[in-house]
């Protein structure tokens, strides 16, 4: 796989690992994801508790997400980003009601801070790459027509491309 072309593809990566690990982690060891988020772990569960198979379940989706989000910054794919940004703030928003409402651990609200922090980071990256791309090229180097425009060789530069690379 390439590394990232941008910030904001980095903001994206960073994040898809960290999905992947954390849900195979949930996948192979339950216990460990639920005491890490400030969850109680006891040492039987009751007839009917499927809390096991809920965190199989949130596991499983958070490794595809971290797929997801690994193929977004493999293909540069902006528009992605520029959901994600979005939704992450939605998800910080109702993982912060759930911790002041009680109804989660306080520690979950380090679950909320990182939705909001990433949300905040990729959207900075997404603003610093369209000021770079648009800005005028740095020293006594001369602005070549298609560099960060998403043409000629932008990749080449460093340079994240304006379009998208996914349609």
């Amino acid at each position: 796989m390439k590394l990232p072309r941008s910030v904001a593809g980095w903001t994206i990566a960073v994040f898809g690992v960290l999905a992947l690990v954390m849900g195979a982690v949930g996948l192979i060891w339950p216990e460990a994801m639920l005491r890490s988020l400030g969850f109680e772990v006891p040492p039987s569960r009751a007839a009917g508790d499927h809390t096991g198979t809920f965190l199989m379940a949130s596991s499983m989706a958070s490794f595809n997400m971290g797929v997801y989000y690994l193929l977004a910054t493999a293909t540069e794919w902006r528009s992605f980003y520029r959901f994600t940004v979005v939704f992450r703030l939605v998800t910080f928003t109702v993982f912060s009601i759930a911790v002041l409402a009680d109804i989660a651990p306080g520690r979950f609200f380090g679950v909320a801070a990182w939705e909001g922090l990433g949300a905040v980071a990729t959207a900075v990256g997404l603003w610093w790459d369209a000021r770079r791309a648009a800005g005028p090229a740095s020293g006594s180097e001369a602005v070549r027509p298609g560099v960060g425009a998403g043409g000629g060789g932008s990749e080449a530069t460093g340079e994240a491309p304006a379009a998208d690379a996914v349609r």
